[in-house]
């Protein structure tokens, strides 16, 4: 299975690039893992409703560009959205499972910029995924989606994690 992440911005803080490291090594083991940084916007402060949207689509067409590249014919796309469904690891494991048994070679997860993602982009992905109803740092997130993918991993080969 070919795992890509297709992401805003670039990741600048130390601690999140080693942990970033560290579970793309510990997935080398179960699966190819791309990671594919597009570039962020730059947003104001006090930007208005209708600049945000812009920057949103902006950053929207980077990802898709960059999507329709990378991504093979019949790629499943998961969206991170806070408004998406919720999985727990079982769950999540049993659907990337799943999704290897039904003939899908490669699962691509996009995790937008500060603002979120765009209308658009979200229609475009097969799955939105939810975290949590918090909101959490769009670099972190990228950390918390690699381990749980790991766990996910784990679990599909009978390997013990933590609960």
């Amino acid at each position: 299975m070919k795992i890509t992440i297709l992401c805003v911005g670039k990741i600048k803080e130390k601690f999140y690039r080693d942990a970033i490291a560290e579970y793309s090594k510990r997935l080398s083991r179960y699966c190819k893992l791309d990671i594919i940084e597009v570039a962020d916007e730059k947003t104001p402060e006090n930007a208005s409703d209708t600049v945000e949207n812009q920057i949103r689509e902006k950053e929207a067409e980077r990802i898709l560009m960059r999507l329709d590249k990378e991504a093979k014919e019949g790629a499943y796309v998961f969206a991170l959205a806070i408004d998406g469904r919720e999985f727990d690891s079982v769950e999540l494991s049993k659907k990337i499972e799943n999704l290897g048994t039904s003939g899908i070679s490669q699962i691509v997860f996009l995790i937008g910029g500060s603002l979120g993602m765009s209308e658009n982009l979200l229609k475009r992905a097969d799955c939105k995924l939810s975290f949590s109803k918090m909101t959490f740092p769009h670099q972190l997130m990228r950390v918390i989606l690699l381990e749980q993918v790991y766990r996910s991993y784990r679990i599909m080969n009978g390997e013990p994690y933590h609960k």
